[in-house]
């Protein structure tokens, strides 16, 4: 299957209505098994974007829920058309949930949010000021007095944002964080690897997008238990390590290549001198500088296939070589 075919398939979704007026923003919402939240969420975010005055739509996207979820959008988009509605036929998870509602997004401005209420409609305008009066592509969300565990959740937390920041090159202090606003020339070279890739922010901010933090409101869970297991932790902190560093292989080979090379020519040294000065053979000295040799060649012929791999690795992606900022002509 094509990438285009498979990507259809992922984002199969219920048809909606289109409004006669684009909007200035696009709220993108992420729903799964949220029955007890949605209608707090959309009465919320009707009175904030109303409040706003701008034309707004928000577009729920439904994530394959099985508690009744899927009833209570609908019946949102019966009351108001602005509230629109993309329902997927399973769980995918979130990421390629969010890929599914960035792209049936019409506004200039895209803000991505969860949900479950931990984020707070009422900071919206907040992430679109920041946006359009810094004259950024990216107002990137931070939460404050984040309501979460310490050891289950902000620990590893940040421990994968240290990882993103280095691999990125982008000094931001809260990388999970899915409360952001983007402007769509920001997301759209990478819109095709959104969903696949699960740190959104970070893919777009790789590409060079101009960013600015913004202070967010965060409220605890309401009694409901993270989705996170300390499973799913370790496989994200995979996820990151090698979806942003794509030469591991490549180093590891090196490495090992290096230091088994230092180690064996060291070991032979040895062996020779030995020999000289006490006219004696030493057999087991030589075999294990021979060993080393060979785990030198292994380690250097690892370097080699890591180097393929990352070739392999950024033709499948398609992540573009270049993003143009500007072209005067």
């Amino acid at each position: 299957m094509s990438a285009a075919a498979e990507e259809e398939a992922v984002l199969t979704s219920t048809p909606v209505g289109e409004d006669a007026v684009r909007p200035d923003v696009s709220v993108v919402v992420t729903v799964f098994n949220e029955a007890r939240n949605v209608d707090e969420l959309v009465a919320r975010l009707s009175r904030a974007l109303t409040t706003w005055g701008r034309p707004w739509e928000v577009v729920l996207v439904d994530d394959g829920s099985s508690d009744g979820s899927r009833a209570l959008l609908r019946a949102a988009y019966e009351r108001d058309p602005r509230f629109r509605v993309v329902l997927l036929k399973r769980n995918f998870g979130q990421h390629p949930a969010m890929a599914a509602g960035m792209l049936h997004a019409r506004a200039g401005i895209v803000v991505t949010m969860d949900g479950d209420l931990q984020n707070d409609p009422d900071d919206i305008c907040k992430l679109v000021a920041a946006l359009e009066d810094n004259g950024v592509e990216v107002a990137s969300g931070r939460r404050q007095a984040r309501a979460d565990a310490l050891m289950s959740r902000k620990l590893p937390s940040r421990a994968v944002n240290g990882m993103l920041r280095r691999l990125t090159r982008v000094e931001i202090s809260d990388y999970g964080c899915a409360f952001n606003a983007y402007r769509r020339s920001a997301f759209e070279p990478v819109l095709h690897r959104v969903g696949r890739q699960k740190f959104t922010k970070a893919l777009i901010l790789s590409t060079g997008a101009s960013v600015v933090e913004v202070d967010l409101q965060h409220h605890a869970r309401d009694g409901q238990a993270s989705r996170y297991s300390s499973m799913r932790l370790l496989r994200l902190a995979l996820h990151v390590l090698f979806g942003f560093w794509p030469q591991p292989i490549q180093w590891a080979g090196a490495v090992i290549a290096i230091v088994m090379t230092l180690a064996s020519l060291a070991l032979g040294t040895y062996g020779v001198v030995y020999w000289i000065a006490e006219a004696n053979f030493p057999g087991p000295t030589f075999l294990a500088a021979l060993v080393l040799g060979v785990l030198a060649v292994q380690g250097f012929i690892l370097a080699l296939l890591g180097e393929y791999v990352m070739r392999i690795q950024r033709d499948v992606e398609q992540r573009p070589l270049y993003v143009i900022d500007e072209v005067l002509e």
